[in-house]
């Protein structure tokens, strides 16, 4: 490196994307068990658009957001030089995040870039695929043929978790406000139109999913929960809306019903590594594929923060630092 200094964005204040600035910070060095990591790319996700918003009660400030990544690792660890992807639940809270051109990482929280995919698209994978895999496989603990319900199935962790649960051999119903067909789901029920537990117990024929997906929480949670089979299991992991809900508790304990939470900020480093190779596994054999994205320049990563927190923005935006002109080719995106 000729110089030790490098690009960042960064906020001093809470609030819109419009408070983010991007600065020259100096590069940070590493510490025990740390590793620096040259940044190619790195997704934007709603959750640092609530934490830029403040959101997140442990965030300290100044900060650069960012949980997700993909790059080259420089120094720090044994496999310098290598191409790497990861994310970490502390990155853009605690300490800085991912959308600079340098970031320091756990070393454990590091793995290997799938070989299948571009910088971009390995980017993309963190949060949703972690977060899909940490409720479906680790807390729900799915198994070959069994039928599970994914609510919010078009979104990123809702089409995440389509994918893994067709990887392990169970059969999905997405819930969604629409009825697109969702790939890997082999129903949808719109959730605008109709009811999602007589929908579901239509197609189930009267017996419930085995587990449930909730991504959406709000009106949708007891729904969702009274869509289960006897002894059947639901995992929550959001409620965007209005935080509180409420169901049957007699019917919920009459039907053995389990409710089970998970929160990706919660694993820890090590939690998140073993999911990371197990997902790398995934996307290398083929049974995983990345999801569509938009290649964003970085210098025009305040925009394209804007766009996610309007709802703008179709496909994962994702912050790219090649200075090199892209072309959209297999990334299935445009570039900004």
């Amino acid at each position: 490196m000729t110089t030790n200094v490098m690009k960042s964005l960064r906020f001093t204040e809470f609030g819109p994307p419009s408070v983010l600035r991007i600065e020259e910070v100096a590069i940070p060095e590493p510490g025990e068990g740390e590793a620096l990591i040259q940044v190619k790319a790195a997704a934007i996700n709603p959750s640092d658009i609530g934490n830029v918003a403040g959101r997140f009660t442990k965030t300290t400030l100044p900060r650069t957001p960012g949980r997700d990544f993909a790059g080259i690792a420089v120094k720090g660890m044994h496999l310098e030089g290598a191409e790497v992807w990861g994310s970490s639940a502390k990155l853009g809270i605690v300490r800085d995040g991912t959308h600079a051109e340098y970031v320091v990482v756990p070393t454990e929280t590091l793995s290997l870039k799938p070989k299948s995919l571009s910088m971009e698209q390995a980017a993309a994978i963190g949060v949703p695929y972690i977060a899909a895999w940490a409720s479906l496989v680790t807390a729900a603990q799915i198994q070959p043929g069994e039928t599970i319900l994914v609510v919010g199935a078009a979104g990123a962790v809702g089409q995440a978790a389509t994918q893994i649960a067709n990887w392990r051999q169970a059969r999905v119903i997405g819930a969604d406000v629409t009825s697109d067909p969702i790939p890997g789901a082999e129903f949808v029920v719109n959730t605008r139109t109709e009811g999602l537990r007589e929908k579901v117990l239509e197609l189930t024929a009267g017996k419930g999913v085995d587990a449930v997906l909730d991504t959406v929480g709000g009106p949708l949670f007891e729904p969702a929960l009274r869509s289960l089979r006897f002894g059947g299991r639901q995992v929550a992991i959001a409620s965007p809306g209005d935080p509180r809900v409420s169901f049957n508790l007699v019917d919920f304990y009459h039907n053995f019903s389990r409710l089970l939470g998970v929160d990706s900020y919660g694993l820890t480093s090590r939690e998140v590594a073993e999911i990371e190779e197990e997902i790398r596994f995934g996307f290398e054999s083929g049974a995983l594929k990345p999801p569509s994205i938009e290649i964003v320049r970085f210098e025009q990563a305040v925009d394209a923060y804007s766009r996610v927190a309007a709802r703008q923005a179709k496909t994962k935006q994702v912050l790219s630092f090649d200075s090199r002109d892209r072309q959209n080719g297999s990334f299935n995106g445009k570039v900004h």
